[in-house]
């Protein structure tokens, strides 16, 4: 019943990789493998860089890939082939089987649980190819770039216009009898500009991307906004070290959020290499917070209807009440902390942090003095302790206006502290993102400076 529901949702998929994944799993068991999955795509796509209105790069590229992974009891092997012909495949099973040989049992190794696999999953609009040539494309980028030259004087040069468009088909498949697989495509314009002000030279960027060309920003809405976001830095300066409200704008906001999500890894988590060991149940965000994994959106931008050991996903609430629900588990992981996986082998999709009522500039008007944070530099963070230094780049507010760009200082907290210490969230939550969540003030953190 399981296998037949498996075969519908199925009826689009490429039959040349369908056919690959069945001979190596054919073949690994042929080989004695108690079980066997296998994993194969293929990618094609066009990228084209354009510098002064000179053409830079111009790639066609076109890749594939097979990797199988074979059980005998307990113990595991893997290889991998970029040739799908049934000898290559047989090799690629047989290379598995020999390394599985020589690695020590694990009992917590093996496949996702048959009952978890996504034998009837939902078409989630992810593939809309753009029948767009090297002309165009070139075009489009430089269009784009002249669109941030035009937008102001002082952008004075360029580090290039990138106009990019992927296409990839994967299949997975494994030996409780599922094969899933589906088509998916991206397409962005990103513009790297730098402007000049007397003795100072500063550089930014902007970028639109989406599953679907018409989804895209303009070349011009994107050239202007790179040619702004560049020419609001200049003349940025230091500031003195002082404790103050800081605001992650929503350019850096996300990441504010991934190293939660590494925390509560379960990678992490059973190496005891995590500052939020024991918190499930726990409170680490205060009681207004809440964030949603929603892997179904149409066309979003990290929907999956299953996660890379074919797990069906669902919705679900990682955070609520400021509480964390779940740990963010593969199968291995799952077993290894005595849980269930919860379908995130290969990460989480389309993370949603609610969002407050307020705007960004309200957020502003709100810390009345504080730094305004648009870039982080540097690897400042301890995942163990969660002790947190970077450098960082941005604007100093005053009486709830920015008042002069910022740079040369570093912001410094405890994560786990800073989480507890997150005032509000604004509205401009970035969809470009897998995390998606606006602009989030802190209470307060170290600025350190001059």
């Amino acid at each position: 019943m399981s296998a037949e529901a498996n075969m519908k949702a199925n009826k689009q998929m490429d039959p040349e990789l369908m056919r690959a994944v069945e001979y190596a799993l054919a073949e690994a068991k042929g080989a004695g493998a108690t079980a066997a999955e296998a994993s194969i795509g293929m990618e094609s796509g066009l990228s084209v860089t354009v510098r002064n209105s000179e053409v830079e790069t111009l790639e066609y590229h076109q890749d594939k890939g097979l990797g199988i992974t074979v059980y005998f009891g307990r113990r595991k092997g893997s290889a991998s082939s970029s040739d799908f012909s049934k000898e290559a495949i047989a090799d690629t099973v047989k290379a598995a089987s020999n390394i599985a040989k020589f690695t020590a049992e694990d009992e917590y190794s093996g496949l996702a649980d048959e009952s978890r696999m996504a034998w009837n999953y939902p078409d989630l609009d992810l593939c809309h190819p753009w029948a767009v040539n090297s002309e165009e494309a070139i075009d489009l980028a430089i269009a784009t770039e002249q669109a941030a030259r035009d937008r102001d004087a002082r952008i004075i040069n360029t580090d290039g216009v990138s106009v990019n468009s992927h296409r990839g088909t994967h299949v997975y498949a494994n030996s409780h009898g599922f094969i899933g697989g589906y088509p998916t495509t991206r397409h962005s314009i990103s513009c790297t500009v730098i402007g000049k002000e007397s003795d100072t030279m500063q550089r930014d960027y902007w970028f639109s991307t989406s599953r679907m060309a018409s989804g895209l920003e303009s070349p011009e809405f994107i050239g202007q906004k790179a040619a702004d976001r560049t020419v609001s830095r200049l003349g940025a300066r230091k500031v003195s070290t002082c404790e103050v409200p800081v605001i992650f704008s929503n350019d850096v906001s996300s990441g504010l959020i991934g190293h939660f999500l590494r925390a509560v890894r379960g990678g992490a988590l059973y190496r005891k290499a995590s500052f939020l060991l024991d918190s499930l149940g726990q409170k680490v965000f205060p009681d207004w917070m809440h964030m949603r994994e929603e892997p179904h959106v149409l066309q979003g931008i990290a929907s999956a209807p299953y996660d890379s050991e074919g797990v069906a996903t669902s919705a679900n609430d990682l955070v609520k009440d400021g509480i964390l629900q779940h740990y963010i588990l593969d199968s291995y992981a799952a077993r290894r902390l005595g849980l269930e996986s919860t379908a995130n082998a290969g990460g989480v999709h389309n993370l949603i942090v609610q969002a407050g009522p307020k705007s960004l500039e309200q957020l502003i008007s709100d810390m009345g003095k504080g730094l305004v944070v648009t870039e982080l530099m540097g690897q400042g963070v301890n995942g163990v302790t969660g002790d947190y230094s970077r450098g960082a780049a941005g604007f100093w507010v005053e009486n709830g206006e920015i008042q002069f760009p910022v740079e040369e200082v570093t912001v410094a907290g405890n994560l786990k502290d800073m989480f507890l210490n997150i005032a509000e969230i604004a509205q401009d939550v970035d969809p470009r993102r897998n995390i998606q969540v606006g602009s989030i003030l802190l209470n307060k953190m170290t600025v350190a400076g001059e």
